[in-house]
């Protein structure tokens, strides 16, 4: 096994830290002082940037203006983008169009996803369910009415909802799971406005009877599990990145602070504490390659690859819970000063934590494919 990165992956690295590298995580007003929504929209000049830059095209075929690349190149990038906290709909509008390049019919793709890869259209998924907690494939029915399909159900936390184009709605019929491209103020698809842990708008789609053209229903067995799986992986992607630079933020705070006049990074309980931190980021880096590796391949394995994108987001939803603890805790009651910014990375790692399920979920996940398919 190489986990060695291409020079197409170290290129598109290269190309994100320059985009990112202006980008100020304190750019809009603080989630702990604002009562609604931070901002009404995302940062459209930034993702102006990354169309500029070829970002969004990334996992796109050379017809639609992409690159051909794979979704481990979407994760490096989404890595990037969480350092910084950049407020864009990166991961679900490629994970939406990939996904229309690899299940959807060839008149879908013409008409998205060359648009999707210059950002002129974005794309958001619904992935959270009725709840949060239930399968979100579940939250919505499907049945065909001629040509067309009735959608009816409802979908929480959609992110970024009230500005994409397109909202990717899992749902269920009495056999199968479809995909159904939800436009935005289409009839019948009602939104009402939530606001996440991060300060940023979501929204509650609820659909009433809403009439989607077969043409924008994608029918193909596993697309939405594959959906599912990448989506979870570029969360997973997203942690390691809040998590690296919330250290590298600590460790220059415990280099400049001092008590009894020496650093406080050279007492020996602050340097064991940063470096169990350390592991656990080097824990979520292995495992996160893991699973996008076998999502990218489609490579076997002892268990199928859900079971590698759970064993990652178990180590992400941990690893960045701890990590911004033990920064929380080392940086003192300075880590809590709203003009700092390290409380959004707190706030930024919680909703990653919880975002399509948190550890114990998928640890029940991963106990059953244990179950289901015997090690040895």
């Amino acid at each position: 096994m190489d986990f060695t990165f291409t020079e197409e992956h170290q290129a598109a690295v290269e190309a994100a830290k320059a985009v990112f590298a202006g980008v100020a995580p304190d750019g809009v007003p603080s989630p702990a002082l604002t009562p609604g929504a931070v901002a009404e929209d995302f940062d459209r000049a930034l993702w102006a940037k990354l169309a500029d830059a070829d970002l969004l095209s990334l996992l796109l075929d050379t017809e639609y203006g992409g690159a051909g690349l794979d979704p481990v190149a979407l994760c490096l990038v989404l890595r990037e983008s969480a350092r910084v906290l950049a407020r864009v709909p990166l991961l679900e509008s490629g994970a939406a169009a990939v996904t229309v390049q690899r299940y959807g019919g060839e008149e879908l793709k013409a008409r998205l996803l060359t648009r999707a890869g210059r950002g002129e259209l974005v794309l958001t998924v619904a992935a959270n369910g009725r709840s949060g907690h239930d399968p979100a494939e579940l939250a919505v029915t499907a049945r065909q009415d001629g040509d067309a399909w009735i959608l009816d159900g409802t979908q929480t936390a959609v992110p970024w909802a009230q500005n994409a184009d397109f909202t990717l709605v899992p749902a269920h019929t009495a056999d199968r799971t479809v995909l159904a491209l939800v436009p935005r103020g289409h009839e019948g698809a009602v939104l009402a406005e939530q606001v996440s842990t991060t300060g940023e708008r979501l929204g509650e789609l609820r659909l009433e009877s809403v009439r989607i053209a077969a043409r924008d229903v994608i029918e193909a067995d596993g697309a939405w599990e594959w959906l599912r799986e990448l989506l979870v992986t570029g969360t997973c992607a997203l942690a390691l990145g809040l998590g690296e630079g919330v250290l590298v933020m600590t460790s220059e705070y415990t280099s400049k602070r001092e008590q009894f006049g020496f650093p406080v990074a050279t007492f020996q309980a602050v340097a064991v504490q940063a470096a169990d931190r350390y592991i656990d980021l080097r824990a979520m880096e292995v495992t996160l390659w893991q699973a996008a590796w076998r999502i990218s391949t489609g490579a076997s394995g002892a268990l199928p690859a859900s079971g590698d994108v759970a064993v990652a987001k178990i180590w992400a939803s941990e690893g960045v819970r701890r990590v911004v603890q033990t920064a929380q805790h080392l940086h003192g009651g300075f880590g809590a000063d709203t003009d700092y910014p390290l409380h959004r990375y707190h706030a930024w790692a919680k909703q990653l934590e919880l975002s399509l399920g948190p550890a114990a979920a998928h640890e029940e996940a991963l106990g059953d494919l244990l179950a289901a398919h015997p090690l040895g």
